[in-house]
């Protein structure tokens, strides 16, 4: 007789399926035909310079924005077409750690935590404090519940969100830059954590970041999003060694590359009523 491994992923319908996307504001286009598929158990790094779409794809995924063509499957439903008890539903499903932690700065570390509790289900407070103390107890904070947001550091606030994130036991977490602004040893514990929650909690995670040494260091798979589309896919090794010139400045930090310090522009004599030379 032949038994299915509970831990495998093969054959098994991938969390999050982007086919065939197009998306944009208004007639300015950011991102088409996008394809990205993320496993269950994954934790997938959206990667690419500024203005390159990571953040639209996020906004696809919680659909605060529709495509424009193709879709976008959450467990295997369009979320284009929900009405909004539906797409509530499916947000319920999803965590999201915003940059910063965007923690409410009249509420204690508790009462932060227990804010999505509170709003979206109808658990006995008795109820509500044991998860509570369990979420703050995971991201190793349980002694710091009846601090206020200003009385945290930076790194302590970015692991309170990251417990009000999982509050609801969700099956997707999202991370707007999880590392911004972060010394070191926070960063750290922050990377640790997502990667470390992600396993112990069976959840998938999408991680925008710019910071390549934390995010290749607990990323199963990595997406690089430029020039309206994605440019390349695969493990972190794959993209640290790819032949792709963007990716490979990009990956480096490298000034000289395809990516250029002077945007296109006009001719400098143009711009500066200068008289044009005087050909031979």
């Amino acid at each position: 007789m032949a038994f299915t491994d509970p831990h495998s992923t093969k054959n098994v319908r991938p969390l999050i399926e982007v086919k065939d996307v197009t998306v944009g504001y208004g007639d300015r286009v950011i991102l088409k035909d996008v394809n990205v598929t993320l496993p269950r158990g994954k934790v997938m790094a959206l990667i690419g310079s500024s203005g390159g779409g990571k953040t639209t794809l996020l906004r696809l995924l919680t659909r605060q924005l529709r495509p424009q063509s193709g879709q976008v499957l959450f467990d295997g439903q369009d979320l284009a077409p929900m009405d909004q008890a539906q797409l509530y539903a499916q947000r319920r499903r999803m965590g999201m750690l915003f940059q910063f932690g965007a923690l409410f700065t009249d509420l204690s570390v508790f009462e932060n935590v227990a804010f999505p509790l509170r709003e979206h289900t109808r658990l006995s407070e008795p109820m509500i404090r044991d998860l509570v103390l369990m979420k703050l107890n995971a991201v190793g904070l349980r002694g710091s519940r009846d601090l206020m947001p200003n009385e945290v550091s930076g790194g302590m606030a970015r692991r309170v969100a990251l417990a009000r994130a999982i509050a609801l036991d969700p099956d997707l977490v999202l991370y707007d830059e999880p590392f911004a602004g972060l010394d070191p040893i926070s960063l750290g514990v922050t990377a640790r954590l997502i990667r470390d929650l992600n396993d112990a909690l069976g959840l998938t995670s999408v991680i925008v970041s710019h910071d390549i040494h934390e995010t290749f260091g607990i990323a199963d798979h990595v997406v690089m999003v430029a020039n309206g589309g994605v440019v390349a896919q695969g493990t972190p090794d794959e993209l640290r060694n790819s032949d792709n010139p963007l990716v490979h400045q990009f990956v480096n930090g490298e000034s000289d590359g395809p990516v250029r310090f002077h945007q296109p522009a006009s001719p400098v004599r143009e711009d500066f009523g200068l008289p044009q030379e005087e050909s031979a």
